[in-house]
Formats: C-alpha cells, sequence, structure tokens
C-alpha cells in the first residue's frame, strides 16, 4: 500500500498547520521535479474549506463551506492584491464571530494544494460543486 512508504512531519508555524508529505521511494532530486507540494496550509479552529459559487463584485462572493453552509464572504483589505479569485476556487473561509452567515476569505489553495486535500478526502463533502 502506498501509505505505509510515506513519512508524514507535522509543522506549527504562526501561518497555520502545516503538513510535509515525503515520499521514501522515490529520490530528493527526482520528487521535486514534478510531484505536487508536500507542504499546504490545512483549516484549523474555526476555518473552513469553500468553493466559490458566484462573485458579487467588489471583495464579496458566494462561498460553498465544507459545513455545508452557504456564507457571503469578503476579501479582506490586506489580502486584496493576493487574492485574484474566481467562481470554482477552492479557498480557506473564517466565519465571523458575531454572523455565522458571513466571513472571510484568508487564502485560495493552488491546483497542487487542492490534490493533496482530494487524497485527503477533505473535499468529500463538497464533491457536487465541481
Amino acid at each position: 500500500m502506498e501509505v505505509e512508504n510515506k513519512e508524514v512531519k507535522k509543522e506549527d508555524g504562526e501561518f497555520g498547520d502545516f503538513e510535509e508529505i515525503v515520499d521514501e521511494s522515490q529520490p530528493q532530486a527526482e520528487q521535486s521535479e514534478h510531484q505536487t507540494p508536500g507542504r499546504f496550509r490545512m483549516p484549523r479552529g474555526e476555518q473552513k474549506i469553500g468553493v466559490i459559487l458566484q462573485r458579487y463584485g467588489g471583495n464579496r462572493m458566494e462561498i460553498q463551506c465544507s459545513d455545508g453552509k452557504v456564507r457571503n464572504c469578503r476579501v479582506p483589505g490586506r489580502y486584496k492584491r493576493r487574492l485574484w479569485l474566481r467562481p470554482k476556487d477552492i479557498v480557506m473561509v473564517v466565519p465571523w464571530e458575531d454572523d455565522d452567515e458571513r466571513g472571510d476569505i484568508i487564502y485560495k489553495y493552488r491546483p497542487g494544494e487542492v490534490a493533496q486535500l482530494r487524497k485527503r478526502g477533505m473535499l468529500d463533502s463538497m464533491k457536487d460543486e465541481f
């Protein structure tokens, strides 16, 4: 089984939980050329993974979250220039404390990271969306 050959290292940082996947069956040079990224940001605490359903304009959009809720989310000012978002992108959302129907988008997953999330089964609850 492929899972037995891989070793998972956990590292905690101030920017989120990252996990590094090391495949011992391949040499390091060959592994870095064509593999998906080994580290990616995992949701922690109240953070949710979501799919962008529709853009409303400005920095507002409708997000289908992993907990089954549809939230009206915004991109905070410090992320506006870094996050270029389109419908069907996978993002990380932090729900607001006082209103659970709204939230802030804090991270956009790249295609390699989305593949890792699918491999771990974290996107199974949102299969019908994309």
